[in-house]
């Protein structure tokens, strides 16, 4: 019988989720591809839904590696990069984002409170902190989700001649610019109704 441990167990789920999509992977499958017998796989994951909770976790480690922010770091740029670094983290695993769709980031929990109190120091109002994120995160899920099914579906059928045609990265930079802009404004506003408040 093949030795194997947790991390072995979820490297080759991944693997196997690469292969034949989220739809397919089972422990059924997760077993033969391991060598091992299939009531084996509950000593590490009690259910499925167990596993993918790991799966999705081990699937965000190149995102979770990055750098955090410094207070010399421009908070726009910052938001604008850790925004994309979360997006192409999605795009490595095939179905990334419907896997990481309702996961809870249990163990990168400390990075997430730093990343907002960076954003809360730089000027950014603490509840719009918090909205910008989570915002930007769903976003970024809906987005690369779109990208992954047209991907899957790979039919080549064109659109009507009359409806624009627009890449998926240039819809995703868009779509953040707007949401970027919009905190941005939200940041500035507070200040100047405190001016008037203040001097009246």
């Amino acid at each position: 019988m093949t030795k194997v441990n947790r991390e072995i167990v979820v490297s080759e789920a991944l693997d196997l989720l690469d292969e034949v999509g989220l739809d397919t992977v089972s422990t059924r499958r997760l077993a033969k591809r391991l060598g091992v017998e299939q009531p084996s796989l509950y000593w590490y994951f009690h259910t499925k839904k167990d596993l993918l909770a790991a799966m999705a976790e081990a699937a965000m480690a190149p995102h979770a590696a990055a750098p955090l922010p410094t207070p010399d770091d421009d908070w726009r740029e910052w938001f604008l990069d850790n925004t994309r670094s979360f997006r192409r983290t999605l795009l490595m695993r095939r179905d990334g984002a419907r896997l990481h769709a309702g996961s809870t980031p249990a163990n990168d929990l400390d990075r997430i409170r730093r990343k907002l109190d960076f954003l809360i120091a730089s000027g950014v109002p603490e509840r719009d902190a918090q909205m910008a994120m989570l915002a930007a995160g769903r976003f970024t899920v809906g987005s690369v989700l779109e990208e992954q099914a047209d991907a899957d579906t790979g039919d080549g059928s064109d659109p009507p001649a009359d409806m624009p045609v627009i890449d998926h990265e240039s819809a995703f930079e868009a779509g953040l610019t707007l949401i970027l802009d919009g905190l941005v404004h939200r940041t500035a506003a507070p200040r100047s109704r405190g001016t008037r408040v203040s001097t009246g």
